[in-house]
């Protein structure tokens, strides 16, 4: 399963709630990773004008206000894709069954409509909603010192 969507969201979070710049060795720390693969990462959050970090200079920064940061755009910087894919379909099937010649056309229609039904909920969401849904899961079930931290 790739979870990079769900690393930069997290790499994102840590960033716009840090009162002093991140680098990747403390962010790799907190998404239980290692400093490349959080500088992979950045690198494309980057690249797609979410973050921006400077050479020689420890730690990166947002370039918009969490509520300006769709969570499709954060797919879509580091899935590197302009749509969402989460369903394949199987390579081989038999073109001399009746189910085997059409089920490639069928599922295709059905998953794709599928996947933009969740492409649309994750234009609608933002990085805020994500931190603002995580105070609230703090407020009811964390620990005083992580409700501080948010």
């Amino acid at each position: 399963m790739d979870t990079r969507f769900s690393s930069a969201i997290h790499v994102l979070i840590l960033i716009s709630k840090s009162e002093t710049p991140m680098n990747s060795d403390q962010i790799a720390e907190s998404v239980g990773t290692n400093p490349s693969y959080i500088r992979k990462l950045t690198t494309r959050l980057s690249k797609a004008g979410i973050i921006e970090g400077h050479r020689g200079v420890s730690g990166f920064r947002l370039l918009r206000k969490p509520e300006q940061i769709s969570l499709f755009a954060v797919y879509r910087a580091v899935m590197e894709t302009d749509s969402l894919h989460l369903f394949d379909l199987h390579q081989n099937p038999n073109d001399r069954c009746i189910v085997g010649h059409n089920i490639r056309p069928v599922l295709g229609g059905m998953f794709r409509g599928m996947e933009m039904d969740i492409e649309n909920r994750l234009r609608d969401m933002t990085l805020a909603d994500c931190i603002a849904d995580m105070g609230r899961y703090i407020e009811e079930h964390g620990k005083k010192e992580e409700k501080e931290k948010l």
